[in-house]
């Protein structure tokens, strides 16, 4: 019940700034988004040993993938917040004239923002800069998962951005249901597909729209028309260097050709030996698992009968350190675990088919994906893939790097998500696209008008289908018998 209270009273305080349009000008809007950009410069160390204490996550990695990309986000739309904000005219069209016609962006009002925690930071703060660059109120959920970065972010904010209309809530899994209870004007939830139909259900009663940024099994699909070097290394960067697995564009199986498998599983030993050493598990460059339940998952995955000795490469794991290994499995079955859900973390599947173009079939037999991988040099295959496969972002040749491009959607489609965000696609998923037309009290047509008659619907007739006599009769007055 106090949960409940809070929210409330959060929501209220929020609503009311908002009602004040205080979050409304320009100028408001930037001064927030420069005080991000400090706030990531100033608390660089501060955000990095957070992320060290919740994920193990190498320093390198905090900066790359996470206060970097706060930072470029917050510049674009520094850049274009006057350009977005701006009415866009657009015709009027000749059933209105004289008339003029614009579209105009308007904030949605009190937004919810529930984060995730693999990227605790970035996936907290990057829809929090769209939610203000569009000029709404926001409660930000930070993950309880990562209890060190949510603990950071509730201290921070306050010090950077406006606290009367940008607030914090901490807590679990009561707090967020209280939240949710709440009436929002809009919900983004990162995470996964399970809470993403509970945040769903809630924002169906209140008829809040959302954007859902879930997961999935992204696929890798690998030719043998490649750079073998560069595809393992890519691969590996992607799944192993992004936060060991546990992000949501990780790859999450490979497929290739059984002819060509040896090979690749070979490059893939190799580079994984010269990135984290012959002891994998004492490797600083690896983050560890986020705690105790998502590693005896994984481990859980990878202990199935029918599993367990697909292992090719890694296996090995620490419950003391929540560390497990990178690990290659070479042709597990399909109907095991490890490939009916979504891993989320170190283990690699490999799945052999005897033709390259086999794989579109088995990844559309699964739900979409977040991410979609094609390493090749074959322009046919490619066109192929971009044509036939579903997913909600998808790359030639490299894994994971699409969302550092602002100018791309990032979101998913059918059990990966819906929605996008990043760059101009975060401020239209917080802004209500608003009609106008305008007009002055000349150019009165009576066709329009009762009492109908046969002639004005002649007259009518004529316009719909653009006939120029009609439209000078329509606009002088001329209702009787006149042919059109």
């Amino acid at each position: 019940m106090e949960a409940v209270t809070a929210a409330a009273q959060a929501r209220e305080r929020l609503r009311a700034s908002f009602a004040s349009g205080r979050t409304r000008p320009a100028a408001w809007r930037a001064a927030q988004l420069r005080g991000l950009l400090r706030m990531a410069a100033e608390m660089e160390d501060e955000i990095c040993a957070a992320l060290r204490a919740d994920l193990a996550k190498p320093r390198t990695e905090s900066y790359v993938h996470e206060i970097s990309l706060v930072t470029s986000s917050c510049k674009f739309a520094l850049k274009n917040l006057e350009k977005w904000m701006k009415p866009k005219k657009v015709p009027a069209g000749l059933l209105t004239f004289p008339s003029t016609a614009r579209v105009t962006a308007e904030p949605l009002g009190v937004v919810l923002v529930i984060s995730a925690w693999n990227y605790p930071f970035l996936l907290a703060i990057d829809p929090v800069i769209g939610a203000i660059a569009a000029g709404n109120a926001v409660v930000l959920k930070p993950s309880e998962i990562a209890p060190a970065t949510s603990s950071l972010l509730a201290d921070l904010l306050p010090r950077y951005v406006d606290s009367s209309c940008i607030k914090v809530v901490e807590g679990g899994i009561a707090e967020t249901t209280a939240l949710l209870e709440q009436k929002w004007d809009k919900i983004f939830y990162t995470g996964n597909s399970k809470v993403g139909r509970i945040v769903m259900s809630f924002a169906a009663k209140h008829l809040t729209p959302v954007v859902l940024e879930l997961g999935g099994k992204c696929p890798v699909v690998v030719d043998s028309d490649i750079d073998l070097h560069v595809t393992a290394k890519r691969i590996a960067a992607g799944k192993w260097g992004c936060n060991n697995g546990q992000a949501c564009i990780s790859p999450d199986y490979i497929i290739t050709t059984k002819s060509f498998a040896p090979k690749l599983l070979d490059s893939l030993r190799k580079v994984l030996d010269k990135f984290y050493g012959k002891d994998l598990l004492r490797s600083a460059d690896l983050s560890c698992i986020v705690n105790s339940n998502h590693f005896n998952r994984l481990k859980a995955l990878m202990d199935e009968e029918m599993v367990s000795d697909k292992i090719v490469f890694g296996g090995q794991s620490d419950e003391q350190q929540l560390k497990i290994a990178p690990t290659l499995l070479l042709d597990v079955p399909l109907d095991s675990a490890i490939m009916k859900e979504e891993i989320f973390g170190p283990l690699l599947p490999i799945i052999t088919v005897d033709k390259i173009h086999e794989s579109f079939a088995l990844i559309n037999s699964m739900t979409k994906p977040l991410a979609a991988y094609l390493f090749s040099k074959d322009s046919k295959l490619k066109r192929q893939f971009e044509r036939n496969v579903s997913a909600g972002g998808m790359i030639f040749n490299d894994t994971s790097i699409h969302l550092t491009n602002q100018h791309l959607p990032f979101g998913g489609v059918g059990e990966s998500g819906m929605g996008a965000y990043h760059g101009t696609f975060s401020f239209e998923a917080f802004t209500h696209k608003k009609a106008v037309l305008e007009r002055n009290f000349l150019g009165e047509a009576k066709a329009r008008y009762p009492p109908y008659t046969p002639g004005k619907l002649k007259i009518l007739k004529g316009v719909l289908k653009g006939n120029p006599l009609a439209m000078v009769q329509a606009a002088v007055g001329c209702t009787g018998r006149a042919r059109v």
